[in-house]
């Protein structure tokens, strides 16, 4: 018979032994940002993931990087969306159709859409920040005894760096009310010119019975999080996607360590309230 201690160790060595995954796809999104369709080398269906968690994605000889998971809970393979950035995901984004790639996961806590039914919820994304919402925004969209409304809060540097043009206007046939805004406009742009923080105010949500998630570069999120009260927001009712650099997504590395909280295994979602002290809100 197997303790429970021994359990447990059994499956840290699990999660931290990368299972190979083959590209199924990839997809440009803007010059410097991809999206990576893979799916299981054996056949077989991905593990099941929960809205918000995020997988370690291991390019052989290369190196790990931790990556949200973007897809569709009922789709048939794992989506992720990423920006070159260092030495793991400018090989990563070389990577074609067929080749291989180590995946562990996934890890982490997840969005709250559990508690959105009857509700409005607002979605505030800042650059790749709608990455790790797209999932949820899929899924609430599906629901029908979901959400009374769902509304998107986009904040972009330039219109170039639009993540998902063509599901944005999907999203939009299928309800979703969008309001996107960019911090310098360029080209054509004839759109809303500021930070996503100027979208809030006027935003259609009603503040006492809204559900907020919230991704993006963390000053962003800070300053989101004071808009939201501001408009009445209760701060139980706010839900931040934290990034930090994660190498064992176990808890035993400590490099994600976040105040007392570990950002792989007790994050990468936590409600407001409970990081306030650790985000350095008040001094703003």
């Amino acid at each position: 018979m197997v303790s429970r201690v021994e359990e447990h160790e059994v499956a840290d060595v699990n999660s931290m032994l990368p299972q190979p995954f083959l590209v199924r796809r990839m997809r440009r999104e803007t010059p410097d940002t991809f999206t990576i369709e893979i799916e299981p080398a054996t056949g077989d269906k991905p593990s099941r993931f929960a809205l918000g968690q995020f997988n370690m994605l291991y390019v052989f000889g290369c190196g790990e990087i931790a990556i949200s998971i973007c897809a569709d809970p009922r789709g048939k393979s794992l989506m992720h969306t990423t920006r070159v950035v260092g030495t793991v995901t400018k090989a990563m984004a070389k990577l074609r159709r067929g080749d291989m790639l180590g995946v562990r996961g996934p890890f982490g806590s997840s969005w709250p859409v559990e508690q959105v039914v009857g509700r409005d919820v607002v979605l505030v994304a800042g650059g790749i920040g709608l990455a790790p919402l797209r999932g949820a925004l899929c899924q609430l969209l599906r629901q029908r005894k979901g959400p009374r409304r769902v509304v998107l809060l986009y904040g972009v540097r330039t219109p170039e760096d639009i993540l998902y043009r063509r599901e944005l206007e999907r999203w939009r046939n299928s309800g979703l009310q969008i309001y996107v805004t960019v911090d310098r406009a360029t080209g054509s742009w004839l759109g809303h010119v500021g930070v996503v923080t100027t979208l809030i105010p006027h935003a259609p949500f009603d503040p006492v019975n809204t559900v907020a998630l919230v991704c993006g570069p963390e000053v962003m999120m800070r300053y989101t999080a004071l808009e939201l009260q501001k408009r009445g927001v209760s701060e139980t009712s706010i839900f931040l996607s934290m990034e930090r650099n994660m190498k064992c997504a176990i808890g035993f590395c400590g490099h994600c360590q976040f105040g007392p909280e570990f950002i792989c295994k007790d994050g990468p979602v936590f409600s407001y309230d409970h990081i306030k002290k650790w985000l350095g809100i008040w001094e703003l």
